[in-house]
């Protein structure tokens, strides 16, 4: 249960529950309560390791009340992206913040147009004019490079913005949020299973991690536990979901500097796994196999051996990709001191992910919170200390050892696992509550609220990539422009999901 608080409280509470950086802000959203008599309300939840939970408070505007506060971004570095998205989606006003430009609004949203209001229709149409203005630094001898927002790939659209000072990259601005869907506005007054399938196309790469932690919040709100069976396959297709990431990421980071050999190898193995995908569900995305109060489908004995032959295979093709990436002393000088984030900033951004851990915070949502069967894993977060892209790929090479590991485990358990359900039937109530799960790019929040009816009130969510995308601008920092798609894929953060 959060704290309530009034507006005048809020940098007290947040000194508190921030406990210096130590407590990472896990989510900060709006929410229109007007349906209910109230007024509007801003939620900060902050991640307990101590505690394996979150804990927060709630901000309370009254219906009299102006819409405003003292931002908390000087005190919580960590909330400046969504202190700016809470402006554009309510029009509450962060007083003092250092750069309120519109987050997710662009130019072509009129001015006081608030779409997560209760007032706006789910299918409004609007369009108007805003001002937003890149940020550039100036200066005798310096110049800009604009790259997008339109990519020469299928990538999805950002814009970066350089500064340059000869060849080294002085600040990068990025202009993210081009294909902004609505989807917290589109399920609004929808059944939990009737936005399920929306819920799990937020984003391909993390269909499972999506979908995971929406039902442990829907969960929760009923009180229920799900069959043990369910627990296992669910955790079983979480570590197929990060293992088929990494491996493509492996393939995919030496395309920053054309290394041929990698980037086919990395493409051949995570073919592979998208196969096994599409025979343990039906599909590439393994969609359709989480649903709330369990999974709708069985993992049986012959499709248990075609996991491990699979598994196998896939094991031996990383370790020849590290053994290539460790002999390659032109790829080695590429990645190493290159795109440093230092300790301090993963913390102070609340980084999660690959992207925390090779800076050796050891964020890792599997091991900070009970869920699924990880507790008997004996599973212990995977660092590095240097920062710098040839971090970021030895963590992924580590975690996908682990992975494999568990995997073998997993399997084991699922064999011997003398429970049939796999699933129980829901009843929505009323009620909200929050979901977490461990994607490959870091953590995945979710916050669901339910109504009298058992229909979506509000929905959030926080993928992985938004609290790390703020950390790419500063990693670049010092190094040369050929560096950007190197340090850019190191991170391999995601478009979609933010554009939810």
């Amino acid at each position: 249960m959060l704290t309530t608080i009034m507006p005048e409280a809020i940098l007290t509470a947040a000194e508190k529950y921030s406990a210096k950086g130590t407590h990472p802000l896990t989510a900060m959203f709006g929410r229109d309560e007007t349906v209910f008599g109230e007024g509007y309300a801003i939620y900060c939840y902050f991640e307990v390791p101590e505690t394996k939970s979150v804990d927060g408070f709630k901000v309370v505007f009254r219906p009299e009340s102006p819409l405003e506060y003292d931002s908390i971004t000087h005190i919580v570095p960590a909330a400046a992206w969504y202190e700016r998205e809470i402006h554009d989606m309510f029009g509450i006003i962060p007083k003092g913040h250092p750069d309120l430009r519109p987050l997710v609004l662009h130019e072509s949203f009129p001015e006081g147009f608030f779409p997560l209001r209760k007032s706006v229709k789910v299918n409004a149409k609007v369009r108007g004019e805003r001002k937003y203005k890149i940020r550039t630094a100036k200066g005798e001898g310096l110049f800009e490079v604009p790259v997008g927002p339109i990519h020469a790939g299928i990538i999805e659209p950002g814009h970066f913005r350089f500064s340059q000072a000869g060849e080294a990259i002085l600040q990068l601005d990025a202009k993210l949020f081009f294909t902004h869907r609505g989807i917290e506005k589109a399920v609004e007054g929808k059944t939990p299973y009737e936005a399920l399938p929306i819920v799990e196309r937020i984003c391909g790469a993390c269909s499972i991690a999506n979908t995971w932690s929406f039902c442990q919040a829907v969960e929760k709100i009923v009180g229920v536990s799900v069959p043990r069976r369910a627990e296992i396959i669910r955790t079983l297709l979480m570590e197929l979901e990060r293992i088929t990431n990494h491996v493509g990421d492996l393939g995919n980071i030496p395309a920053g500097v054309g290394f041929n050999p990698a980037i086919s190898l990395g493409g051949r193995l995570k073919e592979k796994l998208m196969r096994l995908c599409e025979a343990v569900a039906g599909n590439r995305f393994l969609r359709g196999v989480i649903v709330p109060g369990g999974v709708a489908m069985d993992i049986d004995a012959a499709l248990i051996n075609h996991i491990r032959e699979v598994i196998d295979d896939v094991t031996d093709g990383v370790e020849d990709l590290s053994i290539m990436f460790s002999e390659q002393e032109n790829f080695q000088n590429r990645v190493q001191t290159t795109g440093i984030i230092r300790n301090r900033t993963a913390i102070d951004l609340a980084m999660v992910g690959v992207g925390a851990r090779a800076s050796g915070y050891a964020h890792d949502s599997r091991s900070d919170f009970d869920y699924g069967v990880y507790s008997e894993l004996n599973f212990k977060p995977y660092t590095k200390s240097m920062g710098d892209v040839a971090a970021r790929l030895l963590v992924r090479i580590g975690e996908l050892s682990a992975s494999f590991e568990m995997v073998d485990k997993l399997l084991d358990m699922l064999s011997s696992c003398a429970d049939t359900a796999l699933n129980i039937d829901l009843n929505y109530i009323e009620g909200e509550d929050w979901g977490i799960s461990e994607s490959a790019r870091g953590s995945n929040f979710h916050y669901v609220a339910l109504d009298a009816a058992g229909l979506i009130d509000r929905l959030f969510v926080r993928s992985a990539s938004y609290p790390n995308w703020p950390a790419l601008t500063v990693a670049v920092q010092g190094d040369i422009i050929p560096d950007f798609p190197l340090i850019n894929k190191s991170f391999e953060l995601c478009y979609a999901c933010i554009d939810r």
